[in-house]
């Protein structure tokens, strides 16, 4: 059965409340929100205690409820946090009976998006030697002064239902289209872990590493294993930044929108600072430097083309599905950014 309705006045208000305390040295928090189909209030910005990744979208069609605590024992701090939300008008399946259809936001006044139904479970584990210096604070890389800070943080995602339609843009980079569904019902989960070092009074060292399940942000069945690392250092005004990244997306939107992935990713960065270093901040200062990145390719990567097969009017057109070993690409390029 489908329903056609419409938006009234009164789905554009919504209400969010949060309560929060301490006892000694356990700080915890609890929040709830009911908000109208199109009461997009959007995100909170502030940061409760800790860096926690689940959090309220702030988007309207919703309720949901978050509550965490943050156990302070010495330097290590054990922060577990749950998020329970569940749209008010559920998403429409693909298989629905015309004239139902994915609802999309070029379309429609509203869409299950990031509002997706979810139950969501994280722990995350900092240590922070030297909490002036705030491991979550925006410019921590740059300030951290302690010799080792860390964190570890777990997320569980249970998605028991699907979502509506994402956007996409065309090659022309103008048009737009909505894709004619999204991701099924999905358990996902994620480990990061993030490390500082301020080796001495010029030099310093951050790394991040991840793995997981994931999505697309589109139609499609394909769940990935993804796994990667990064690493960045600076000496006086020399910078060098290195990644490798399995198994996952490429850098750009549009490869996670249509499930693009590469095998392996490797990526190394070498640059000097002119005048005074401002460490691993890319505003207002002039470096030059040089950079080399190299990529496997396979059936699911863009550009891949083990063989070709006659397209529209004859002409000849890539096809991954033939057998292949992997491909490469590789790329090499230097730079001067300017800071005016």
């Amino acid at each position: 059965m489908v329903l056609e309705d419409r938006v009234r006045a009164g789905d554009t208000f919504g209400a969010k409340a949060k309560v929060s305390g301490s006892f000694g040295r356990v700080l915890w928090y609890g929040q709830g929100a009911v908000m109208g189909l199109v009461a997009d209030g959007g995100p909170t910005a502030t940061l409760t205690y800790t860096g926690w990744n689940l959090k309220d979208t702030g988007t309207g069609n919703q309720s949901n409820v978050i509550a965490g605590m943050a156990i302070n024992a010495g330097r290590l701090q054990i922060a577990p946090n749950v998020l329970y939300q569940k749209p008010m008008v559920a998403p429409i399946p693909i298989d629905a009976p015309v004239p139902g259809r994915p609802r999309n936001i070029l379309d429609d006044p509203f869409a299950v998006l990031g509002n997706r139904e979810m139950f969501g479970a994280e722990m995350l584990l900092t240590w922070d030697p030297t909490p002036a210096t705030w491991m979550w604070a925006w410019d921590n890389d740059v300030r951290e002064d302690a010799r080792l800070a860390g964190s570890l943080g777990f997320v569980y995602r249970h998605l028991p239902t699907t979502r509506d339609a994402s956007i996409g843009i065309l090659a022309d980079g103008r048009t737009t289209f909505a894709f004619p569904g999204a991701p099924p019902p999905a358990d996902l989960w994620e480990l990061r872990l993030r490390l500082v070092s301020r080796i001495g009074p010029e030099s310093r060292i951050v790394a991040n590493l991840f793995g997981g399940t994931a999505q697309p942000s589109t139609f499609g069945d394909r769940r990935i294993e993804r796994y990667g690392a990064d690493a960045r250092a600076a000496w006086r005004k020399l910078s060098v930044m290195s990644s490798a990244r399995f198994n996952d997306w490429g850098p750009y939107d549009y490869h996670r929108d249509f499930n693009l992935t590469f095998p392996v990713q490797l990526m190394t960065d070498i640059s000097h600072t002119v005048g005074a270093p401002r460490w691993f901040e890319d505003v207002a200062q002039t470096r030059f430097g040089v950079r080399g990145t190299w990529r496997s390719l396979d059936r699911y990567s863009p550009r891949f083309a083990p063989g070709f097969v006659p397209g529209p009017g004859g002409t000849p057109v890539p096809d991954p599905t033939i057998p292949s070993p992997n491909g490469n690409e590789w790329e090499i390029r230097t730079y001067l950014h300017f800071a005016m």
